[in-house]
């Protein structure tokens, strides 16, 4: 490396370059470490103990992902149609039914999926319960709003939703004011088969060392390639 005298233009252009990749790279270490603790969190509240669903919005805040236990009546002909997939690949809707507790709040409840070919109450009607009901699964809470910029706008009117929006669905039912949180119900298996419960897909996707490795080689390659060009051009003598 005797001699070796960097141009003016590929240091220009090489060194933001390698610094942008390792920033990126030490972003990703930063979004692994964050996402490990994620998934730890979660994994801690799904095997705790089931208890009874928080009586405030400020309690639920620390409790998703938590087995609550809720009772009441379930309002049926207030069905929320939320578009989902099945595990399976069919298209459907996942079911939100509100539950109307034994004190008068309203929680949602996502009953589990159904295709689209039942999307009609009435080809499903053995799945419905009437008269109280107790009913366990895991809490969840809303997005807070669109969760990516690719899904489209809920579209109320056709009682079709893309993503949770408690206030709104609970503006379109006419409800007023329900709980800030919603309830997955769990996998019991429900009288005619439907909905199918124990919807909740817990797996977090959890690719950021591979990204942070991809970064940090490119910066090493940026490096060699400015090292190798100076090397070779005589220009840099």
């Amino acid at each position: 490396m005797t001699g070796f005298r960097p141009q003016f233009w590929p240091t220009v252009f090489a060194v933001p370059i390698v610094f942008l990749c390792l920033a990126l790279g030490s972003w990703q270490i930063q979004r692994l470490h964050w996402k490990e603790d994620l998934i730890a969190a979660r994994a801690a509240a799904v095997v705790a103990p089931a208890v009874p669903a928080p009586s405030d919005d400020a309690a639920a805040r620390g409790m998703e992902f938590r087995h609550v236990t809720d009772e009441g009546v379930f309002l049926n002909d207030r069905e929320i149609f939320l578009g989902a997939t099945s595990e399976g690949g069919t298209n459907g809707y996942q079911i939100l039914t509100p539950l109307r507790e034994n004190n008068g709040r309203i929680v949602f409840v996502n009953r589990g999926f159904v295709p689209a070919a039942l999307r009609d109450r009435a080809k499903r009607i053995a799945g419905e319960l009437s008269g109280p009901v107790r009913i366990e699964g895991l809490l969840r809470l809303p997005p807070g709003g669109r969760p990516n910029w690719l899904l489209p706008d809920n579209r109320p009117d056709l009682n079709y939703w893309f993503w949770v929006d408690l206030p709104a669905m609970a503006a379109a039912d006419k409800l007023g004011h329900v709980a800030a949180f919603y309830i997955d119900a769990d996998a019991t298996p429900n009288r005619g088969g439907w909905p199918q419960g124990g919807v909740t897909r817990l797996v977090l996707p959890n690719n950021h060392l591979q990204y942070a490795i991809t970064w940090f080689s490119l910066a090493v390659a940026m490096i060699v390639i400015y090292v190798l060009f100076h090397r070779r051009n005589p220009e840099s003598r």
